[in-house]
């Protein structure tokens, strides 16, 4: 096989605009179906169950295919893993517009889509970190504000088309061109075995080990059963998830029928102040956490511990705040916490996870927060069905708030008590 011409230095920042593209596509994707419930439901004659059912099943299939999909992820052309998924999570986005009923949508929606999103992660965090040493938390914040500009395009855009032309022109539209930019990933996605391409690494970093044998299976998914830190930073994750999962599914429905607004206004506020303070909390904290990293390591757990003391508060506002602008602000405070903790989670991960585990790892942690994180959109539409005077979705997000607490212990315990043994150092 000819030899890989090397990369020029500044091609990991091509790599990450790439990886933006196709992250915001592959959340852009999900946030749509929240965005237009409300017509799939006129449309569709779905119950509150129904249309939690169609969030829970995607969640829950993205957990349970996370951990194929990093060892994947960890042994296989990762640039192919990445091209591969979003043509596919794309054409099935692109199907969901022709669903006529419950099963269908869970079909292609649910199952298809998240069999497809499933893949990107493990593979794209991993190649990141490769590529960004010094610069990974930046890196990885920069990726996930992608994100944010997904879910907020959705939000407007969806909406707006869905207004237009009907939801299912919605699924046209993202689906069609997520393929169009899977092409161009084939082209332009690369990997590469030479160092010259990469950064150097750091001058009190320890010499290179001799090469070793590939890890089993089982060494593989053991791996973050053995970090008790890996551990602690996957509650704290789950918790995020829980919300997330929620809040993508429900926050248009939720201002829709507390504030009587129309499909463009519901969509597009839930996604817009919500995800611009996220993507404001990312960026900051993405910068100010690989400063502080230089010279005191736990200075990532601590940002994240502090992120989601302060979140838990501002959910609980969102939920019970009787007017839309005081939603709105809350929505945004809660996004920045949302942020802060985010523009880490992985970066935290990768400090104690050796390299050749991260898309395995990645994986373990994200299916076991899926697997918790898939029941929250199914329990609060189960919470619209019980309580018709409309308050269901209000009570849900403010119990929801209590789990942002639940997460801030558990970071701070592993920035106490385990981290620093778990510590792998920057590589």
């Amino acid at each position: 096989m000819k030899p890989q011409k090397p990369l020029r230095p500044g091609y990991k920042w091509e790599l990450l605009a790439l990886l933006c593209l196709a992250f915001f596509f592959h959340q852009g994707d999900r946030a749509i179906f929240g965005v237009v419930l409300p017509q799939i439901r006129a449309e569709l004659l779905l119950t509150g169950s129904q249309e939690g059912l169609v969030g829970s099943v995607l969640f829950f299939t993205l957990a349970i295919l996370m951990p194929f999909a990093g060892f994947v992820g960890d042994r296989f052309s990762k640039t192919r893993v990445i091209t591969g998924c979003l043509i596919f999570w794309s054409t099935a986005t692109l199907f969901t517009g022709f669903a006529g009923g419950v099963v269908a949508l869970v079909a292609l929606r649910s199952v298809a889509t998240a069999g497809g999103e499933a893949f990107y992660a493990p593979s794209a965090y991993s190649l990141l970190a490769k590529f960004h040493r010094s610069t990974r938390s930046i890196a990885m914040s920069v990726h996930q504000t992608a994100l944010y500009i997904g879910v907020m395009t959705s939000g407007f855009l969806g909406g707006w088309i869905a207004d237009c032309w009907g939801w299912r022109s919605a699924f046209y539209v993202f689906g069609g061109c997520g393929i169009l930019l899977g092409f161009v990933f084939i082209f332009r996605l690369r990997d590469t075995n030479d160092d010259k391409s990469l950064e150097p690494p750091p001058a009190d970093a320890p010499p290179a080990a001799a090469p070793v044998a590939e890890p089993t299976l089982f060494q593989s998914f053991a791996m973050i059963f053995r970090t008790p830190t890996a551990l602690l930073l996957t509650v704290a994750f789950t918790a995020i998830v829980c919300v997330n999962n929620a809040y993508v599914v429900w926050a248009p429905s939720f201002l829709q029928d507390k504030f009587n607004l129309s499909l463009t206004l519901a969509g597009g506020y839930a996604m817009f102040f919500h995800h611009f303070g996220a993507m404001a909390g990312v960026l900051a904290g993405g910068a100010f956490s690989d400063y502080r990293a230089r010279t005191r390591p736990t200075a990532r757990l601590e940002l994240q511990t502090v992120a989601m003391a302060l979140g838990a508060p501002a959910i609980f506002w969102m939920a019970m705040a009787p007017g839309l602008v005081s939603v709105c602000v809350a929505m945004t405070a809660f996004g920045l916490f949302r942020g802060l903790y985010e523009c880490n989670t992985h970066a935290s991960l990768f400090d104690v996870i050796p390299p050749r585990f991260r898309a395995t790892a990645v994986s373990m942690m994200t299916m076991m927060a899926f697997l918790v994180g898939s029941l929250s959109p199914l329990l609060l539409g189960r919470m619209k069905d019980i309580y018709t005077d409309g308050s269901g979705l209000t009570r849900g997000f403010a119990v929801l708030a209590s789990l942002y607490l639940v997460g801030a212990i558990a970071v701070g315990f592993a920035r106490a008590r385990t981290f620093r043994r778990d510590r792998v150092g920057l590589v």
